[in-house]
């Protein structure tokens, strides 16, 4: 293809990451990725797809300006539930130093929906700190910021209570979130790299699709072929497990992510975006541990 790019991927071995490496090399493009133990069976696994795995720690900078060598395109992503919050923001601003100093051509830091717009949750604030840090760098950059995941409905904090027939978030049942499966932000992020002069400097919020706890469970009692029920968790239980997680549900209940799905459509119509009922038909429910229609 003509705008054939090298793009190195930070977090290749998880979901996020995982789906933008599979989203570059579906496109044809060349995929390093950066990892702190290339003989993993991740690592292995993305080598055995075609993916260039080099050794780096994105605690040192050195190390991931090295790896940076030969890219036009870097794919930048933290993690605060493993670092914490703090260490999300160090790592984020050492690793967009480190991709400055490589001379790489175009930065993509995935962030998350809103959180430009003070929201006062922890998790959200950290990956602002280092949006600000990549804005003042004077490079050229893309903030790609997701909404909630629609796999958070299979995530191991939730996949137990699915087994039971229910499905249980700390929101009110007529309450609508939005969401995006990783798949679609895999493929936004391949669009952004391709795009590149046309998003320099730009902040993309992306979901979609929004829908209550009400709507998700009926999507879910059809994919599975069996009455699956919602349950409003209440926000004390969550607090007592998280403050950040606590403040994030009350902050959707109170606010929420405000991302125009039908402009984000229209403007990447080369995404392919799914909706929620598109994910929940798509995905594998063995994982339940008894069969689906």
């Amino acid at each position: 293809m003509s705008n054939m790019r090298s793009v190195l991927v930070t977090g290749a071995t998880g979901q996020q990451g995982g789906a933008v490496v599979r989203a570059l090399t579906a496109r044809g493009h060349r995929v390093k990725a950066i990892s702190r133990k290339p003989d993993s069976d991740g690592a292995k696994r993305l080598a055995a797809a075609g993916v260039e795995v080099v050794a780096g720690d994105l605690n040192d900078g050195a190390s991931v300006a090295r790896a940076a060598a030969g890219v036009d395109t870097m794919f930048l992503m933290g993690n605060s539930y493993e670092a914490g919050t703090e260490a999300e923001t160090r790592q984020g601003i050492l690793v967009a130093d480190a991709a400055k100093a490589a001379g790489v051509g175009h930065l993509i830091y995935s962030s998350v929906g809103n959180a430009d717009k003070k929201t006062g949750i922890p998790h959200f604030d950290s990956k602002y700190l280092v949006e600000k840090h990549i804005a003042g760098l004077g490079i050229p950059y893309t903030i790609s910021a997701p909404v909630a995941f629609m796999e958070n409905t299979v995530a191991p904090w939730a996949i137990d209570g699915l087994r039971q027939g229910v499905y249980a978030a700390a929101l009110p049942p007529t309450r609508p979130l939005q969401q995006i499966t990783i798949e679609d932000i895999g493929a936004f992020v391949a669009a952004l790299a391709e795009r590149r002069e046309q998003v320099f400097g730009k902040r993309f919020d992306i979901a979609g699709d929004e829908l209550s706890g009400e709507q998700q469970v009926k999507i879910l009692s059809q994919a599975l072929d069996r009455p699956i029920r919602y349950q409003e968790l209440p926000i004390a239980a969550m607090r007592q497990q998280s403050e950040d997680a606590a403040l994030m549900f009350e902050w959707f209940d109170r606010t929420g992510y405000d991302v125009d799905i039908a402009a984000l459509r229209h403007g990447f119509p080369d995404v392919g975006w799914h909706s929620y009922a598109d994910w929940a038909r798509g995905f594998d429910w063995s994982v339940l541990g008894r069969a689906s229609a």
